[in-house]
């Protein structure tokens, strides 16, 4: 076959590349130039100009033809920009999902098919197993390195088209083993950070110099509305934290937590970390850009959801409504941050996913 693999210049995407074509196959690698790589040069960092080097030398040494993609443009537009909008609107976003439906598998796959490839791979731990009803999205071998819940928005007609050779690998060491036997100077190679676009590694620097109207400081306070302390900026909280709250926890003398981001008045509201109340609770979830990687069941699927990236599944009914729009009634309330991904499975398998609104 002829494939274009998706290579980021790390130990992941080499290997893929590496073992497509020593089992035969035409491989043809491709690299995004995402941002001005001038400051992201730290070790570890993904996307860094030494990235598109190391690619490149892998290409090189197995001598198969690389490609670079100039898609900085639309990385700013679809990424970093909805970045800042998010946190401007007090939710928590999920750059790699937008990264991946905005330019890994739209750009890329785009110029797969022109290159007459028949399937693009890329070095994501998840694994595609052929069904009944054709291709479906299961989790890796690895359960510690899995990344379906940042694919869930993985189309059916993607999926098709997709290989994920990793997902059967035991672990990241048996993946760098290979590296080495296959000859690949970057096997030792540091695993990137999650946020690619931060080199800096706070991400709230680059939030608030694009949406500077929510810098400054505000107000910590309970669901009443007292104040209980003040904070140095929205950007720096999501649902769920307990960090960054001062001596907030001692002064109301229980561990408290953000369940709430007034974005417009500047204030966070936060209560008791051990036991939610059903103010900072809830059993049912509203989500938005529902992607179905199964036909939407008219009346609802029973299945598991995760509602962030590390978390346990729940237990819970999502019933799909107009517009896009699923509705997640859970067996046990919990406490979802909007913005965040919330992904259905059915055993290992992604049945689907959306975006978590605020409110019911």
């Amino acid at each position: 076959m002829r494939i274009l693999v998706a290579m980021s210049g790390g130990v992941d995407s080499s290997v893929v590349a590496a073992l497509l074509k020593r089992q035969g196959h035409e491989v043809i690698g491709a690299t995004l130039q995402l941002y001005d790589h001038g400051q992201a040069s730290k070790p570890g960092a993904c996307c860094a100009g030494r990235d598109i080097m190391d690619a490149r030398a892998v290409a090189d040494k197995l001598d198969f033809p690389h490609y670079v993609i100039d898609a900085e443009s639309r990385f700013r537009d679809s990424v970093i920009e909805n970045f800042a909008d998010a946190y401007a609107r007090g939710e928590t976003p999920v750059p790699c999902v937008a990264c991946n439906q905005g330019v890994k598998f739209t750009d890329l796959l785009g110029m797969a098919r022109d290159l007459r490839c028949e399937a693009m791979a890329t070095g994501h731990y998840v694994r595609r197993v052929e069904g009944p009803d054709g291709a479906e999205m299961h989790r890796p071998v690895d359960a510690e390195r899995d990344q379906t819940w940042f694919l869930f928005a993985t189309t059916k007609d993607q999926l098709d088209y997709l290989r994920f050779p990793l997902g059967e690998m035991p672990d990241k060491a048996h993946v760098r083993e290979l590296a080495q036997e296959l000859g690949l100077e970057i096997a030792a190679k540091p695993d990137s950070q999650d946020i690619c676009f931060v080199p800096s590694g706070s991400y709230v620097d680059i939030v608030e110099k694009l949406r500077p109207e929510i810098r400054g400081e505000g107000e910590i306070v309970d669901e009443r509305g007292n104040v209980l302390g003040h904070h140095e900026g929205v950007a720096r909280y999501t649902v769920g934290q307990s960090k960054r709250l001062g001596d907030i926890h001692t002064a109301v003398g229980e561990r408290q937590m953000v369940t709430r981001i007034d974005v417009p008045k500047r204030r966070i509201v936060v209560g008791p970390r051990v036991q939610a109340t059903e103010v900072e609770t809830r059993k049912t979830i509203r989500l938005r850009d529902m992607n179905w990687l199964m036909d939407a069941p008219p009346e609802g699927v029973a299945c598991g959801v995760q509602i962030r990236a590390r978390e346990k599944l729940r237990d819970a009914v999502v019933k799909p409504l107009a517009n896009g729009e699923a509705l997640v009634e859970l067996t046990e309330p919990a406490m979802p941050a909007p913005g965040q991904a919330c992904v259905l499975y059915d055993g290992s398998r992604v049945l689907g996913g959306g975006f978590i609104l605020a409110g019911a």
